[in-house]
């Protein structure tokens, strides 16, 4: 079958093209391995990450030292969750309650949460047409804001040019944080996602690249930077006991400054993401064949518009975007309406209210309202879909079909 990996089960034609009829919240299965290794710890009832026999290195700094070597950066830290890798990761990095912090206006509510969380102020910068931060807004906002960090986010796994934004880092002075929640796997050039800021921060919730429920990693560089953060997560002094961490003399004066965040992850979750580790290039291939079908389907609909990767960018499809420009807000209400009457279930920014994960800088009232014109015209005829490895090729054309369908019925009635 065309497409065919190992991630693809073909479920065979449907009985109504105009129909779809699988989840979109079914995740491809865990492999054995992980299953296996996840009752080995739990028949061992070794769960916390230091709760170590002599000499044993453990799960969690075994995947450590895994993760590092994949990523390429010296370290690495596992913690709770993505959401925790940002907090730790601004703080690190001597982000202070009051500073103003870069961040994208189109990101998921996490992204400035946790600016807020440390007592930060997020300042939004302008997405473009093609869904990644708008760089001239944002040379422009590191002058004016005063802000010394960025946390850029690769919002559904789209990537910015990534030799302006560290050009304009070098110019203003601002320190890199990389938001890779989206883009495990991605490439600018020959470079991961996530090998250009000072430190980078990557989730393993269940819809994300690897799947632990929750989850999430640092890396960097910088040991200092990575010292602090293995301290935030909750280390105590057992510092020592991590697999891609900082020789122990950094720490000995950082280990009396740092509070505790106890943001340890734990043994199960490491054991059931180390045998994911070694798929996720494959998977990023797989995806992006679902990706690359469904753009080919869905091209013909009317009045569509869909973003375009930058030459030197290599994203995972692991989503999937487009926008209806001609779109008022009831017309994108009526295409969710009658695309999910069909199986296929959309996402739309562009609503009055917040539903889901679709909200905006608008509703994150902890946030200084801001002007974002740009943002706001793009946003307001957004659509999303996730794009699950249980499909197949096959299914992704299908979506395409019915999604093409039912925008020339909604024309044809207008």
């Amino acid at each position: 079958m065309e497409g065919e990996s190992n991630f693809e089960h073909d479920g065979g034609p449907v009985d109504d093209r105009l129909r779809f009829n699988r989840s979109f919240t079914q995740q491809d299965a865990l492999p054995d391995a992980a299953i296996e290794a996840a009752l080995e710890v739990l028949k061992s009832g070794r769960l916390h990450r230091y709760n170590l026999n002599p000499g044993e290195m453990g799960e969690v700094s075994a995947l450590e030292a895994e993760y590092a070597a994949w990523q390429g950066r010296p370290y690495c830290l596992a913690v709770t969750s993505g959401g925790q890798a940002l907090q730790i990761a601004l703080r690190a990095t001597g982000v202070t309650p009051g500073a103003n912090v870069l961040t994208n206006a189109f990101t998921l509510a996490p992204v400035p949460g946790a600016i807020a969380a440390v007592g930060a102020e997020p300042v939004f910068v302008e997405t473009d047409e093609n869904l990644v931060i708008d760089t001239a807004d944002l040379a422009r906002k590191a002058k004016e804001s005063g802000a010394r960090h960025l946390l850029l986010s690769h919002m559904r796994g789209h990537i910015c040019d990534m030799d302006r934004v560290m050009e304009i880092a070098a110019e203003t002075g601002l320190t890199v944080i990389e938001d890779c929640a989206h883009s495990m796997g991605a490439m600018w050039g020959n470079t991961r996602s996530g090998n250009h800021g000072q430190i980078a921060c990557f989730s393993t919730q269940t819809y994300k690249h690897m799947n632990s429920g929750e989850g999430g990693f640092l890396v960097s560089d910088d040991a200092e930077v990575m010292a602090r953060a293995t301290m935030l997560s909750g280390s105590y002094m057992l510092y020592r006991h991590h697999g891609a961490g900082p020789a122990p003399e950094v720490f000995e004066t950082i280990r009396l400054q740092t509070p505790n965040m106890s943001a340890r992850l734990d043994a199960l979750r490491a054991a059931i993401l180390r045998p994911q580790l070694p798929l996720v290039d494959q998977k990023v291939t797989a995806w992006n064949a679902l990706h690359d079908a469904l753009t080919d389907a869905i091209a013909a609909a009317p009045g569509i518009a869909l973003p375009q990767p930058l030459p030197k960018a290599l994203r995972v499809g692991s989503s999937f975007q487009f926008r209806m420009p001609q779109y008022d807000e009831a017309q994108g209400e009526a295409l969710v309406a009658r695309a999910g009457a069909r199986g296929v279930q959309l996402k739309f920014f562009g609503a009055s209210a917040p539903a889901g994960f679709t909200s905006t800088h608008q509703s994150w009232t902890y946030a200084r309202a801001q002007d974002l014109p740009q943002t706001d015209r793009i946003l307001s005829t957004l659509f999303d879909l996730r794009l699950p490895l249980t499909f197949t090729v096959h299914d992704a054309r299908t979506i395409g079909e019915v999604l093409v369908e039912t925008i020339r019925e909604l024309e044809a009635s207008a």
